[in-house]
């Protein structure tokens, strides 16, 4: 299995002429983003070495190795840049990265297996785990909260749930 990686940024297009790109941090320390390289596409096709000129609105002018170009830097608009999870730093007990989450079994209080986490979506106002498994007739979002998920155990590839009455069959 390849190295799980880590969604940290966004390419938002050109930033002036020579081929510098105008990017987004996803990362604690905005700044860090060049840090972990290289970074990676998403389907990990192609990898760049990320180095910071300065800041602008919204996040970064910097430059990517190959990319000499506005064209070429104008055709990354959009493509969000991964790095591999080993190269980020360890998080508090109770903080997570995505990726981690992503593939857990999901067992209710009383040990019953309820599915997997297919995803984790983030719309402001926390997370929330996209659950599938067998019984369940479409996926369920669950919070991702201390109530909810009293226990995430990634050495045992699982977390134990305690969801909201009637929120799962």
């Amino acid at each position: 299995m390849a190295e799980p990686r880590v969604c940290v940024g966004v390419i938002g297009g050109s930033f002036g002429v020579r081929g510098e790109v105008r990017l987004k941090s996803f990362c604690a320390e905005p700044e860090s983003i060049a840090d972990y390289g290289p970074l990676f596409t998403e389907d990990g096709k192609r990898s760049f070495a990320v180095t910071l000129t300065r800041p602008v609105k919204g996040g970064f002018a910097a430059r990517l190795t190959g990319i000499a170009t506005k064209e070429q830097a104008d055709a990354l608009k959009g493509v969000r840049l991964h790095a591999d999870r080993a190269a980020l730093p360890a998080l508090p007990d109770d903080e997570f990265y995505h990726a981690d989450l992503i593939g857990l079994e999901v067992l209710d209080t009383g040990g019953k297996v309820l599915g997997r986490v297919r995803a984790v979506h983030d719309h402001g106002a926390g997370d929330l785990l996209e659950i599938h498994g067998p019984g369940l007739t479409s996926t369920v979002l669950l919070p991702f909260t201390a109530a909810c998920v009293p226990t995430v155990d990634l050495a045992a590839g699982r977390l134990i749930a305690d969801p909201p009455e009637g929120l799962l069959p």
